[in-house]
């Protein structure tokens, strides 16, 4: 099953006209996006946006063979103009299936937002998934298998992402494509870091992708590092790595400190702003977890792990940290570096930067 990106931008496109933020300044030549739309092997095309004739001859191919158009979220403003000899779009029930003649078979997934989404099986068996701009998947089931390749809005919703991931319908060779991208995302390689953060990707308008073929699926970083200064955002960064997938273990290493409310706040308003289905330990004692297998972990922070292992060699102490103290220290640190170099497991870890703000 063959897909042509007509284009891969939100609805508005990118650049936005007559905006003058640095994702739009960037947004040139291959960055340049129009609104997403896919040609699926020439017959099936999902969003009917401006200009997609040009758009589909601009990619090497023509919408005269399309037999079904399907649009998946609400447009506003006039409606777009039908292109001679094209059907008139349509909109498939959630939880309906249509069967093309070609053998392509159409099912619409229920979203948590206005819209909807479409799982496609074409004649061969490849499957894939398109959700329209800040949806994702309402009630999900889980699939026999993985889907070859979904197209979501990653940047705006990664939740989509963690919902699938969740139920098996994105596995380690799922080609995961993200598509609507706005002037909120950001400009230059930072995008791509974002992207491979999530285990996405994405291509320019124009491209045609192959469902269900190999493809360099990039690799989730294994172990990142936030650095920072205080109040930077970093623990805000090191949530964004990791929130496209559904299990997570928040390692907080900075404990309570009763009577400290300024603490108490910043403490609450971490847990609100993380996904639900995360879990949160608090504990300086890193190597067992690091040593386990799970799912990724978040450590916040591991400047406070190191004043924690300091108190606890005696390091204020002059005597004692002469006597045992910097070696009891020395091997903490070794012991803790070790454990991060052969772990299975995903890691984030956030530390103040030295120089940086007031450490």
């Amino acid at each position: 099953m063959e897909l042509t990106l007509l284009g891969t931008g939100a609805p508005a496109g990118l650049p936005r006209p007559d905006c003058p933020c640095a994702a739009c300044a960037a947004a040139l030549g291959p960055d340049a996006r129009a609104a997403t739309a896919l040609l699926l092997d020439g017959a099936l095309l999902l969003d009917l946006t401006p200009g997609a004739a040009f758009a589909a001859a601009r990619a090497g191919r023509s919408l005269t063979g399309v037999r079904q158009v399907l649009l998946s979220h609400p447009h506003d403003g006039p409606a777009v103009e039908v292109p001679a000899g094209l059907p008139q779009p349509g909109r498939v029930p959630d939880g309906r299936e249509l069967t093309l003649l070609t053998g392509h078979r159409v099912r619409a997934v229920a979203l948590d937002a206005p819209g909807t989404g479409y799982a496609v099986t074409g004649p061969e068996g490849q499957r894939l998934l398109y959700l329209p701009p800040g949806g994702a998947p309402a009630g999900l089931e889980a699939p026999s298998e993985s889907y070859d390749m979904v197209l979501a809005d990653v940047v705006g919703r990664p939740d989509a992402l963690a919902k699938l991931r969740a139920v098996g319908a994105i596995g380690p060779t799922t080609d995961v494509v993200a598509v609507h991208l706005d002037h909120d995302v950001p400009p230059g390689p930072e995008l791509g870091r974002r992207l491979a953060a999530a285990g996405a990707r994405a291509v320019p308008d124009g491209v045609t992708l192959v469902v269900g073929a190999y493809e360099d699926v990039p690799d989730v970083p294994r172990r990142t590092l936030v650095l920072g200064g205080a109040r930077s955002g970093k623990s805000v960064e090191a949530e964004r790595r990791l929130e496209a997938f559904p299990d997570v273990l928040y390692v907080a290493t900075g404990g309570s400190r009763n009577g400290d409310t300024e603490w108490s706040s910043r403490v609450s308003a971490h847990r609100e702003r993380r996904p639900g289905s995360w879990q949160t330990v608090e504990t300086c004692d890193l190597v067992p977890l690091l040593e386990a297998e799970g799912p990724p972990l978040l450590i916040d922070c591991l400047s406070l792990w190191l004043t924690d292992a300091m108190d606890a060699a005696g390091a204020w102490d002059d005597a004692v940290w002469a006597e045992r103290g910097e070696k009891v220290l020395r091997e903490r640190v070794r012991e803790l570096t070790e454990a991060v170099r052969v772990t299975r497991r995903t890691v984030v870890a956030v530390s103040n930067e030295v120089g940086s703000g007031i450490v």
